[in-house]
């Protein structure tokens, strides 16, 4: 039996993203499996009182232990754990025996439109620290795996791919519930287009927007999302284009919120520029949307034979696409069957099963 140290500070974030949502998961899912080790979840400092509010993973006291872990506080934490995962592409701030890192995607790096200066030094310098020191390095997609390589000393022979997973709906409103949620944001007999996610340059908001302005005006676009890094310039371009009366901005809404737009839609939009992995793109298709994304990054390994793929740079793309899936029953119907398939091959226990797998193959490497 080995002791592995698992990062949990981002499940407790007050507006959790995908790496929350990752964070949380895998660590559940881990604990709920018949594992011979043991895990010490830690928390940075600054969030250890929140450990209770998100995540109360199922396991007895003999498997799980809690930590919090602090640069110059708890320098003992190395000698408790034979490896420590970090899981939001930054080094632990101790050397550990052994340490595995996920790198969800290489933005900070490959974006210069996507963050500012100081972000993307101070990033890239993590993220690269990070995966240079590690003993294995997972990443949940081909593409991630491919743009590490590209962009960093880590060899071929240290990269692992474990997939991330989606939940399955836990409960389907009815028909009139749906109605009535869809009226509610867009008006009775318009059509629902959702997007989920930040509004910032690199998920490409301002293309949907000028998509939208192709399509006809029972078309609406909802957002659901935080603003983020360019999102002035999409505020800007609604009220300029005064499209204020088919374009619904919710801004962050919570993970109970999102379960309910996925089911008063009636598309997924997500024309984003560059994902690691593109976990709204299985969460929609999980609830019977069907998907409309980008044709680049890691969105074609995710979405399969599932979704319509655009060019990102192309609104008349995009908005043909839209269209057809929309209005074309046939196409639509195929969608959506083959987008419920696909979810269902991404589930949390097998991401936790490979990933304990990759556990195993660290701890019998000698140690750093």
């Amino acid at each position: 039996m080995s002791t592995i140290a698992l990062d949990a500070t981002y499940t407790v974030d007050p507006q959790p993203s995908g790496v929350a949502t990752y964070s949380r998961r895998l660590i559940e899912s881990l604990l709920e499996l018949d594992a011979p080790h043991r895990f010490l979840v830690c928390y940075r400092l600054s969030r250890f009182k929140r450990r209770g509010l998100v995540m109360r993973p199922r396991a007895s006291r003999d498997k799980i232990s809690i930590r919090w872990f602090q640069e110059g506080l708890t320098f003992w934490l190395p000698w408790e754990a034979e490896l420590f995962h970090s899981l939001a592409q930054r080094p632990p701030a101790f050397r550990f025996r052994r340490e595995v890192v996920t790198i969800i995607d290489l933005f900070p790096i490959t974006g210069r439109d996507y963050s500012t200066p100081d972000f993307q030094r101070k990033f890239s310098a993590l993220l690269l620290e990070a995966a240079e020191r590690a003993t294995l390095v997972t990443t949940p997609s081909r593409f991630t795996a491919d743009q590490l390589l590209k962009h960093s000393s880590v060899p071929a022979e240290k990269v692992r791919l474990v997939p991330f997973g989606v939940d399955a709906p836990e409960q389907r409103v009815g028909n009139e519930e749906r109605a009535r949620e869809r009226e509610s944001l867009v008006g009775k007999g318009n059509e629902m287009l959702l997007s989920i996610g930040a509004i910032q340059t690199r998920k490409n908001t301002l293309n949907a927007l000028r998509a939208l302005e192709l399509l006809p005006a029972r078309y609406h676009l909802v957002l659901a999302g935080a603003d983020g890094y360019g999102a002035e310039a999409v505020h800007e371009f609604i009220r300029r284009q005064r499209l204020e009366s088919r374009v619904t901005r919710l801004g962050y809404v919570t993970a109970a919120r999102i379960r309910q737009l996925y089911q008063a839609a009636g598309l997924f939009l997500f024309p984003s520029l560059e994902e690691g992995f593109g976990l709204p793109v299985l969460e929609a298709m999980s609830y019977g949307l069907p998907v409309v994304t980008s044709g680049s990054s890691s969105l074609p390994e995710v979405g399969g034979d599932a979704a319509l793929y655009v060019d990102p740079h192309d609104p008349h793309d995009i908005a043909a696409k839209v269209e057809r899936a929309c209005d074309d029953a046939q196409t639509r119907r195929v969608m959506v069957e083959r987008g419920l398939a696909r979810a269902r091959e991404f589930t949390w226990a097998r991401c936790a099963e490979q990933t304990l797998k990759v556990y195993e193959e660290a701890l019998g490497r000698g140690g750093a």
